[in-house]
């Protein structure tokens, strides 16, 4: 199996930032929430507060979103045509998309496009996390735990934090504004 990465390497840009600049466009007042957001970044930098909670401090937003299934209808019926043209062109059926995007904000155009998902999971109603953030090292574990005894042939990433995911391929990308070029350090 083929496995990417989603955000800024299968989609162009950040499914998640796109997501809540949408949010804020059609629903002004969820600017209210941009100072306990603020807050739980900051305490990210200072070590006061892991990723995955601070993660959830940002999605606050989530609580007051009206009509959230229906935005996320509009969101995807407008970001699609972010996703890359070349990977579009590889695609195969057993592709799998790990990605610390939420995964009621992916599993819409993944399931459109046909592509298995693993990714956070983030609760649409309240931004609360039922398990680590999806990202770095929780990739490979969570790979690992769903696909037991499964090879990865061919994995894409933009992020050298991915370096666990492309140590178990047989073949790692990098993938920098479209451009797909082999991992720069792979173990082995």
């Amino acid at each position: 199996m083929n496995v990417y990465d989603f955000d800024n390497t299968i989609y162009r840009g950040d499914a998640t930032v796109d997501f809540y600049r949408f949010c804020l466009m059609r629903q002004p007042a969820l600017l209210r929430f941009v100072p306990k957001q603020a807050l739980s970044f900051l305490r990210v930098k200072t070590k006061a507060k892991d990723l995955t909670k601070a993660k959830e401090g940002f999605f606050v937003f989530l609580q007051a979103l009206k009509n959230r299934e229906q935005m996320l209808q509009e969101f995807w019926a407008k970001h699609r045509r972010n996703i890359e043209p070349w990977y579009l062109a590889q695609k195969k059926e057993d592709d799998l998309v790990i990605s610390a995007s939420p995964e009621f904000l992916l599993f819409p155009v993944c399931s459109r496009l046909g592509i298995r998902l693993l990714a956070s999971r983030v609760d649409f109603a309240t931004g609360r996390y039922s398990g680590k953030n999806c990202a770095g090292e929780e990739k490979a574990r969570r790979f690992l735990e769903a696909f037991p005894g499964e090879k990865i042939h061919r994995f894409y990433s933009d992020a050298m934090k991915d370096q666990a995911l492309a140590n178990m391929a047989e073949e790692s990308f990098l993938v920098r504004r479209g451009k797909i070029s082999p991992w720069p350090e792979r173990k082995r």
